[in-house]
């Protein structure tokens, strides 16, 4: 049975957390008013369209993993993150930049772990903390099920850009 609009979304899979933060980095969340955003995906073949309500607890989204799996997928979480839910530190958001997230997790088939832990490899290279990294992913995520949004209405998947 498809969840219901008004019902708490689950929470997603830490991954999605770390591909939000590289959205930021990428400039792939825009803000297009109060209640509308759009964000690329990381390969650029799909825009994602989000809604918040007013009070921003209740959002929806036309990614795959808030319409198949349930959980809020990551364009909802960025554009949280971007409306100002959870401040992120600039280091986090620089060494999550750049990351071609859809073919890591096609790689790993989807082995979120190995897809976290390669970047994390990534990101070391290039002088970042990875502990670092990964205590503003869990703090987000725990501030995330603090926050506990809302199904917004449901809508179909996006398509690729031809």
């Amino acid at each position: 049975m498809a969840p219901k609009n008004g019902e708490r979304w689950k929470m997603p899979p830490l991954v999605k957390i770390y591909e939000a933060f590289g959205a930021l980095g990428d400039g792939r969340v825009q803000l297009e008013d109060e209640r509308h955003a759009s964000v690329l995906s990381s390969d650029r073949s799909k825009t994602y369209q989000v809604e918040i309500s007013e009070d921003g607890r209740e959002i929806s989204s036309n990614d795959n993993a808030s319409y198949w799996q349930g959980y809020l997928g990551y364009p909802g979480v960025a554009v949280m993150l971007k409306r100002g839910l959870y401040p992120v530190r600039a280091e986090v958001i620089n060494a999550l930049s750049g990351i071609s997230w859809n073919e890591l997790n096609r790689r790993f088939r989807n082995d979120y772990s190995r897809t976290i832990e390669e970047v994390m490899q990534r990101a070391e290279k290039r002088g970042f903390d990875s502990k670092m990294i990964a205590a503003e992913a869990e703090a987000m995520l725990s501030k995330l099920g603090e926050f506990a949004p809302l199904r917004g209405s449901r809508r179909r998947p996006a398509r690729p850009i031809r």
